[in-house]
């Protein structure tokens, strides 16, 4: 499976880019038909001082459409957790069905 962390107005630092891998890379204990994740993280500045981190986590799963996570907030490691958790419910839901059908 690929892993790629992308960065939009931000660098992505090692310590990003292992924090990302690190979290995203458990979501395959979820489905084992991931391909390909990509993370996508974006950083707008507000008015004074203030910046907001919006993460985008889209996951290539084999036979069905992509399943994509996002969400936006002021601490990046938040966020990440958050659209990990996000995906992994995806992932989760998706894979009851099969087993339902």
């Amino acid at each position: 499976m690929r892993i790629d962390i992308v960065g939009r107005d931000i660098e992505i630092t090692p310590a990003i880019r292992q924090y990302a891998e690190q979290k995203v890379s458990k979501l395959t204990r979820y489905f084992d038909g991931i391909q390909q994740i990509t993370v996508t993280i974006h950083r707008a500045h507000h008015s004074h001082h203030t910046q907001e981190f919006t993460v985008e986590l889209v996951a290539d799963v084999e036979k069905h459409k992509d399943f994509i996570a996002h969400d936006t907030g002021p601490d990046l490691y938040a966020v990440l957790d958050q659209t990990t958790e996000k995906c992994a419910r995806q992932l989760k839901d998706f894979k009851e069905q099969l087993k339902n059908h």
